[in-house]
């Protein structure tokens, strides 16, 4: 079908490789559909949210002190933080990419979570 619609000329002694690797395309590009289907449809599940109105906005206001908070913290501490927390990196990578020690990481956390702790105790 597939060289009908596109009105190929094909060789009928090579038409047999033609055909299989035809068939083959579309093979993997219908398994590649099927699996990015899948993956939208498992990222996608429908929340059934047992939270109250009151639970998500304190939710909302706790998330927005959170974000005020890291805005507060000293940039080094802040860096140190995110890179920790948002990119899921261990100390010791995070010393490597800063150019810095893993102590001097540690200490930058510990006085990370410490002031986010102080400020969003206020």
């Amino acid at each position: 079908m597939r060289v009908w619609e596109k009105q190929m000329e094909a060789d009928p002694k090579k038409i047999k490789g033609l055909l299989f690797k035809i068939a083959g395309d579309l093979f993997v590009s219908s398994y590649r559909k099927k699996k990015t289907v899948t993956q939208f449809k498992l990222n996608t599940k429908p929340e059934i949210s047992d939270q109250s109105p009151q639970d998500i906005l304190e939710f909302e206001e706790l998330k927005k002190s959170y974000e005020i908070a890291l805005t507060k913290l000293p940039e080094k501490q802040r860096t140190v933080f995110l890179m920790s927390r948002m990119e899921n990196l261990k100390y010791h990578e995070i010393a490597d990419s800063l150019g810095l020690s893993q102590k001097a990481i540690e200490k930058r956390m510990t006085n990370a979570l410490a002031t986010l702790k102080q400020i969003l105790r206020n």
